[in-house]
């Protein structure tokens, strides 16, 4: 039990993982009450009203935010708690959990994920790096990743599909995106140089590691760096893209010759024909700009 009774507010998303997880937000608040935690609970019926009442709640004081849920719960802690002093604490219990995967938290379990955040919170919080994206008038920070190319077109389409619910209708918009997919053209500019035209099937610009579930795209990536990884698939056939994608998985495509990582502050991403996927959650047709904002975010980890 804390020494002193500290504030936390409990952020539940009542859709996590597609509802198999729907006990694990009441269960996470009654143990942090039980630990000697004084709880108050965030739960709304949509989006906008949770993040709303997440944003009052927190402008209210708290000496932490926890979320449960996944990377779109993630997406929601990490803006409202970005640039503050207020540490964020991750259950995870979505269908990726890809930014509790770059913090080295448990992802496939959410009891143990609760174990885990009970340990942290008697350690002081540690600080990472997030990373800002500008899309005409919208600032959104994110985590891990943001992508626009063939992965996000595979997001759009797995974000129509009805069924199946689960990790494996990501699999399913992979390969049926695949069937029309063509490479884009892009104008990449890092930093303050030159900007660079080139064709890709994807472009990615990291702050942690991985996308779609633990696919490991910049598997060098590092959260604490005060960089960002661009993550650059030039033109291939589609059999090769199939190819490389299971070496996604394990990290072990960084040196396929159709790849290239550039380290950078500052991004900024133009094309006519793509659109921009950070964590999973929609931005919007190109153009986007990117930057890192070092050690901007303090984590239970």
């Amino acid at each position: 039990m804390p020494s002193t009774q500290r504030r936390l507010v409990v952020a539940i998303n009542p859709a996590a993982s597609f509802g198999r997880h729907l006990s694990v937000g009441p269960e996470v608040a009654r143990r942090l009450a039980a630990e000697g935690y004084d709880v108050s609970i965030a739960r709304e019926a949509n989006w906008e009203l949770l993040e709303r009442e997440v944003r009052h709640a927190v402008s209210l004081g708290t000496d932490g935010l926890v979320v449960v849920g996944g990377d779109g719960m993630a997406t929601l802690g990490v803006n409202a708690l970005v640039g503050t002093d207020i540490p964020l604490g991750i259950v995870a219990a979505g269908t990726g959990n890809d930014f509790a995967r770059a913090l080295g938290l448990p992802f496939e379990d959410p009891m143990a994920g609760l174990d885990h955040l009970l340990g942290a919170l008697e350690r002081d919080a540690v600080p990472v790096d997030t990373a800002l994206v500008r899309h005409g008038d919208q600032e959104i920070s994110y985590g891990c990743v943001l992508s626009a190319g063939f992965d996000a077109r595979v997001n759009e389409r797995a974000n129509r599909m009805r069924r199946p619910r689960g990790a494996s209708r990501y699999t399913i918009a992979l390969v049926r995106e695949l069937a029309t997919f063509r490479p884009r053209r892009y104008r990449l500019t890092i930093d303050d140089g030159e900007p660079r035209e080139l064709g890709a099937m994807l472009i990615s610009v990291a702050n942690g590691t991985s996308i779609g579930g633990g696919m490991r795209i910049v598997p060098q990536a590092s959260l604490d760096d005060g960089l960002l990884d661009v993550f650059v698939v030039h033109p291939i056939s589609k059999l090769e893209l199939l190819r490389v994608f299971p070496k996604v998985f394990a990290g072990t495509h960084i040196d396929h010759p159709a790849v290239e990582f550039v380290q950078a502050k500052r991004v900024r991403l133009e094309s006519e024909d793509a659109v921009a996927y950070a964590d999973g959650e929609r931005i919007g047709a190109l153009p986007v700009e990117v930057e890192v904002r070092p050690a901007s975010l303090r984590v239970f980890r």
